[in-house]
Formats: C-alpha cells, structure tokens, sequence
C-alpha cells in the first residue's frame, strides 16, 4: 500500500498544477475572440481590436467559427468574446440558449437585415417581388444556412407567400453572384445587411418590408463568457466603450476590403484614429 500511497500525492500535485495553470490562462495576457468570416463588420471590428489590444501588451487569439459554435464555445468558457451579436432580433434566439453570456457593450446603433436589390431595379417592397418573379428567376441569393438572415429570409417567403426558393452557399459567393449581376444590369435580389462595405461600392437599396419580418434598426453588441469581467476587468470596462459611428464604420470596412493584410490595415486605422482609441482605452 505505501508505494501507491506515495504515487498518489505527485499525481495529485500534478493535477492541482494543471487547474492552477488553466485558472492562470484565464488570467493570463492571452484573449481569445470568436469570429465570423465573412462578416465584413465582424472581421473589420475584430482585427482592429486585435491591434489596440496586442499594443497593450496582450495576446489576441482570432477563433473562426459560426455565430452558434462561438456562443456555445463561450458558454463552455473556452472563447471570451464575440463582438458580432445582432439583437434585438437576428441572434436573439440564439442568445437565449445561452443564458450566462454577459453583455458588455454596443459597438453599432443603425444594424439592417433584410432583402436587398440594386438601385435599377424598379421595385421598391418585398410585397411586390411576385410581380416580377420571372425577372429575379424565382430566386433570392442568400448567404450561409444557418445564419440569423437566412432563417429571416425564409420566413420571408411564406409571410409574403412568395413563389421563390432561397439560394444559399456563402457571404463570398453572393456578393460575386449579385455584382455579376449589376454589371449585365440583370434583376438580382439578396439577402443583405448594412454596416457592409458593398453599400458603399454599389449603388443598392433595401427593399420595404411592411410586415417586419426583418425587424427594424439593430445593434451589434458584443458579449462575453460568465467570468470574463472578473478575469480582465479593465477590458471589460475597454469593450463597453468601443463604438463605431456610421462614419467611421463605413471608413473601416472600405478599407478593409480593399486590404489584402488585414492585420496590417487594422493597424494603421488604429494609427489614423488614434483620439478616438484613447477614448475607448480611457479607465475612467
């Protein structure tokens, strides 16, 4: 019995070590940030965050994944943060299920989802897709399944009763399908959403959605695992001061696309709009 009496306390030694070296990673200098790829605002507000933060010192860790996979990953307290939660209404149910998540703060006020056409298009409300149908070929070019504006649209379609299928692949591939489109002049409807650089780059217009299945105007918020404010809370206090007004969104995200090194465009927006970063790093 001795020998395995005396094996016991450095295995427990040992396990204490791991649970200290977990809580120390949670305390620790590295942040890790959920992100999806291919929401121009999520990549754009993520990477510059990522350049504010490593000149503070910490290590920013970029996590690629779907809206449920980072909540879920941050209800485990694997991820700490998500800055791409649309409420009230496009991730709301899928917030619910996750109820320990913490809010920290609105990095935008004037969020849309909805249908959206190019400004040729002479239609103006989702009411009047029907007429035109064969001119659209019966279809809305959507982005990925399982999105909150994929479900949206869906639904779309059967409050408006409209004789259309929804087209999903990608974000990548429905912007290629809708400026291929424009540069025919062809009839083209998608599913959109606004902050998003191709409203700068193409002259576009929502379409009226007088049932409201879409909603009215969102925030895009930013959220947390349970114990992020009690591990870093001076970046908790950071995070709710982070905002982008209209302007200085569409700044970022035109730059962004353009950007071939997003890391490196991040970088100097953060240099360029430095006052404004001082703001947001501001402990009082």
């Amino acid at each position: 019995m001795k020998p395995l009496k005396y094996l016991f306390f450095p295995i427990l030694i040992v396990v204490f070590a791991a649970l200290n070296s977990c809580g120390n990673i949670k305390n620790s200098k590295y942040i890790t940030i959920g992100m999806v790829d291919g929401w121009a605002e999520d990549v754009a507000m993520t990477h510059v965050t990522k350049a504010i933060l490593d000149q503070q010192g910490y290590h920013v860790i970029i996590q690629k994944a779907s809206t449920d996979m980072i909540l879920a990953s941050m209800n485990n307290e694997d991820t700490d943060l998500f800055m791409g939660v649309w409420l009230p209404y496009t991730h709301a149910k899928k917030l619910a299920k996750f109820s320990d998540l913490v809010h920290l703060g609105t990095n935008y006020d004037n969020g849309r989802i909805g249908l959206v056409v190019p400004e040729y298009v002479t239609i103006n409300s989702i009411e009047e897709l029907n007429q035109h149908k064969e001119q659209f070929n019966h279809r809305i070019i959507g982005i990925e399944k399982g999105a909150g504006l994929t479900s949206g649209t869906d639904k779309a379609i059967v409050d408006y009763k409209l004789d259309y299928k929804q087209i999903n692949s990608s974000t990548i591939a429905m912007i290629t399908e809708l400026q291929n489109a424009m540069q025919q002049k062809q009839w083209i409807v998608v599913a959109g959403w606004q902050p998003h650089w191709m409203f700068g780059k193409m002259k576009l217009k929502f379409l009226d959605d007088p049932k409201k299945v879409f909603g009215e105007a969102e925030k895009i918020k930013t959220y947390a695992r349970k114990s992020f404010g009690k591990d870093h809370p001076e970046l908790a206090k950071f995070f709710s001061k982070v905002h982008f007004d209209d302007q200085t969104m569409a700044d970022l995200l035109i730059k962004m696309e353009q950007s071939k090194n997003k890391e490196a465009t991040a970088q100097q927006w953060v240099e360029e709009h430095s006052e404004l970063i001082k703001l947001w790093l501001d402990k009082n």
